[in-house]
């Protein structure tokens, strides 16, 4: 763990926060600007108004696991504060909350991560509808006498995934972070007696095995899932420097050799991919791909730890002898990488009870919540919680222990151009064609390129 401290330490400086979505419609602006109070950068807790407040909750492979986890957290809130919670938790959050948004209609507080196929919280981050929260970092949790930043693991503050805007403010807080990597079935390397590849060489000669057993390489739930891959890809390849040029859609960046690195493995890794998975990469059927893992029909996946929980009641090949596995990406150089995939919590500019979901927000981070949120598998950025897991995520999160590289930080958000998609669009969907034979190899890079022009002309 220390060794993930040091590199999430060296990580806060690269520019890094997902490219926003110019699909998803843009919010309507409140009526009513919000009162933006409690911004006193001591300690003491600002008033709250009456509640009660509206929460608004992604529904993810934690509630698979524990459903009551948010219900709990917010009578947790409530009893400790006094101040009532509605809460919205849904699977489809996006769907649910954007009309009413349109509308004029906030919730006070979202959670809701970076990098989803709707791209609503980087719609809100370009359009500047975040509330500033970087006075959280000073207030009391609630029924504690710690801040909120002294709980915090250095390193996970400070990137543009929390200060998007580079002017030294905080707008989203980081909430679940997990270990990505490659997912697989450890009791069929053990029945089969392979070894877990190292090297992207030793990857490719292990594909070749499988296939004459008629059992694929690789799949993967969506292309959204290519993110942590190709962040993690980008700095085993060229390290910090590198992946700090990657991200920031540096000019000549994906003309270099490492670029081209990137390029030729995703390739290659394509050309091992089961055929059914483009067809399934979606949002409805992307489980039926990460059962490809389970029925032992694919050995790899990306994924992070919500993957058991999520797939927990799925049947399994093995039965009751499968048992997850999870490695770091091959080293394309010294040693692999394993990125630190980061969901945030924020408050819309337009909330109507801003200094309660300040208080909210805090208390995300008290004792009593990181234990409810544990139940669920969620791990937060507080100091001394890896110690408490135990089990499938003990073994998760020890991958930095172990030696692989801990990944921090996204691409560098930019402002909608007519024409110019998402990075998701842009980077990870032509990978489906790459698998299909849709999209060729040089079609994807092009695209790439030319998109990258772009983005470094028009960053927030």
């Amino acid at each position: 763990m220390k060794k993930m401290l040091s590199l999430l330490l060296a990580s806060a400086m690269s520019l890094s926060l997902l490219a926003g979505c110019g699909g998803a419609p843009a919010p309507a602006q409140s009526s009513t600007p919000p009162a933006q109070s409690g911004s006193s950068q001591d300690s003491s807790e600002p008033a709250a108004p009456a509640g009660p407040i509206k929460v608004a909750a992604l529904s993810s492979g934690y509630i698979d696991a524990y459903p009551d986890m948010w219900k709990e957290v917010c009578e947790a809130f409530t009893a400790e504060t006094g101040i009532e919670v509605t809460l919205t938790l849904e699977k489809n959050l996006e769907d649910v909350i954007g009309p009413s948004m349109q509308g004029g209609d906030y919730p006070d507080v979202v959670l809701l991560a970076t990098g989803r196929e709707k791209g609503l919280t980087e719609q809100f981050i370009k359009d500047k509808l975040i509330t500033d929260i970087t006075d959280v970092l000073s207030m009391n949790i609630p029924g504690e006498s710690a801040t909120v930043s002294s709980k915090l693991i250095p390193g996970f503050v400070g990137t543009n995934a929390t200060n998007p805007y580079g002017d030294g403010k905080t707008y989203l807080a980081p909430m679940f972070y997990s270990p990505c990597g490659l997912f697989y079935n450890a009791n069929l390397f053990n029945e089969k007696g392979w070894t877990v590849p190292t090297t992207w060489d030793e990857m490719w000669e292990l594909g070749d095995k499988a296939k004459a057993e008629g059992i694929d390489l690789f799949t993967y739930p969506t292309t959204g899932y290519f993110d942590a891959f190709f962040y993690a890809l980008m700095y085993s390849v060229g390290g910090q420097d590198f992946f700090n040029q990657a991200t920031s859609y540096a000019e000549g960046v994906w003309d270099t050799a490492e670029g081209q690195q990137c390029f030729d493995i995703v390739a290659k890794l394509a050309e091992y991919t089961a055929k059914v998975t483009p067809a399934q990469a979606n949002e409805s059927d992307f489980s039926q791909n990460q059962q490809l893992i389970l029925d032992n029909k694919a050995l790899f996946m990306p994924n992070g730890t919500w993957i058991v929980g999520e797939m927990a009641d799925a049947p399994r090949e093995d039965g009751d002898a499968f048992q997850w596995g999870m490695t770091a990406l091959p080293a394309a150089k010294d040693v692999g990488a394993s990125y630190a995939f980061l969901e945030q919590i924020w408050i819309p500019s337009g909330a109507q009870n801003v200094d309660a979901a300040k208080q909210f927000v805090a208390y995300m981070y008290s004792d009593e919540a990181a234990g409810i949120f544990l139940k669920g598998g969620a791990v937060q950025p507080i100091n001394g919680i890896v110690d408490k897991l135990e089990g499938d995520n003990g073994m998760f999160y020890s991958i930095y222990d172990n030696g692989a590289n801990a990944v921090v930080g996204i691409f560098s958000s930019y402002a909608s151009v007519a024409g110019l998609g998402t990075v998701r669009e842009v980077f990870f969907d032509p990978i489906n064609g790459l698998v299909s034979g849709n999209v060729t190899k040089d079609e994807w890079i092009a695209g790439i390129k030319s998109a990258s022009d772009q983005m470094r002309e028009n960053l927030v």
